[in-house]
């Protein structure tokens, strides 16, 4: 069983930067691959950003490409998303998520999901 808890959501202007952590309950973070999906208003949850067990793979939406960064620290159980160059069409609620194995960026395939962290990005 594992138990993530988000932070680090906010109101930023466009342009802007924030930094999205998940803290990850339980001794075996280090065999989940993490995850960060988004639900804007009015629209299904999307995939965001994933990185695998070691951190040394990551996947993104194009959409955040070049301007998102996933990473973790297995010693700490956390995994961040640092956002920069935010845009008003990042404004969502963002989940943080784990599954055992290998990332990927369907959201049936992961078994644990966080609360969730509002961003706002004002233009």
């Amino acid at each position: 069983q594992v138990q993530l808890v988000e932070s680090g959501g906010g109101l930023v202007q466009a342009g802007g930067s924030l930094r999205l952590s998940c803290a990850a309950s339980g001794r075996t973070f280090s065999t989940y691959a993490m995850g960060w999906f988004r639900q804007a208003p009015g629209k299904e949850r999307g995939f965001v950003a994933t990185i695998s067990t070691s951190g040394r793979t990551t996947y993104y939406t194009d959409s955040v490409k070049g301007r998102f960064t996933i990473s973790r620290d297995n010693a700490k159980n956390t995994v961040s998303l640092q956002m920069s160059s935010l845009k008003p069409e990042d404004t969502a609620v963002y989940y943080c998520a784990a599954r055992p194995g290998i990332p990927s960026t369907l959201q049936s395939d992961y078994n644990y999901w966080g609360q969730g962290t509002q961003v706002t990005v004002s233009s």
